[in-house]
C-alpha cells in the first residue's frame, strides 16, 4: 500500500471530525469523509446518516457534490474516510463501493477496514482490483475506531 503524508493524516483528522457529528445507532457506524481536489482542498464532507434513508458517509460526500460544478474534479480527487468503503448493504441501498467507482475517484484513504459485525466487506480489495489507489492512514485508527464505541460486538 501506498505511503500518506502530513497532509493526508490532516485531512483523516477532518473525517473524523466529520463523523463526530453522526447520530449513535446500534445497528450503524458512525463514519466521516472528505473529499479533495487534487491540491488538496476540500470540496466536500459528508457523514452517516447526514441525508435521510440510511445514507453513508461517502454517500452523502458524494451527494453534496451532486451534478454541480465540483463532480469534473472527481477523476483527479481523492476520498478521505474514517472506515473502509463498504461494499455490501443489508438494506439493499447501493454500496459506497460502487459509488465511488462510478464518481471516477481513482485514490481513496481509509482509518480502520470496516468489522464483520453486520457484513462481509470486501471494500480496500474491490478497490484495488479496479485500479483505485487504497491507502490505510494507520496511525489514525484508534481515532477512528473510538467513533463506534457505541456498538457492541
Amino acid at each position: 500500500m501506498a505511503e500518506y503524508t502530513k497532509k493526508d493524516v490532516e485531512l483523516m483528522r477532518k473525517a473524523i471530525e466529520c463523523g463526530m457529528k453522526c447520530t449513535n445507532v446500534e445497528s450503524a457506524y458512525n463514519v466521516g469523509a472528505v473529499i479533495t481536489d487534487k491540491n488538496g482542498s476540500i470540496i466536500s464532507t459528508g457523514y452517516s446518516r447526514q441525508y435521510p434513508g440510511n445514507t453513508h458517509a461517502e454517500q452523502c460526500a458524494l451527494m453534496s457534490i451532486g451534478d454541480g460544478p465540483n463532480k469534473a474534479l472527481l477523476p483527479e480527487a481523492a476520498l478521505y474516510t474514517t472506515m473502509e468503503p463498504c461494499s455490501k448493504r443489508l438494506s439493499g441501498n447501493v454500496p459506497c463501493l460502487t459509488r465511488i467507482l462510478e464518481s471516477g475517484i481513482k485514490k481513496v484513504f481509509f482509518g480502520v477496514k470496516e468489522p464483520p459485525n453486520f457484513v462481509d466487506c470486501s471494500g480496500v480489495e474491490q478497490l484495488i482490483k479496479h485500479g483505485v489507489q487504497a491507502v490505510h492512514i494507520k496511525e489514525l485508527e484508534d481515532k477512528c475506531r473510538q467513533l463506534n464505541r457505541h456498538i457492541t460486538a
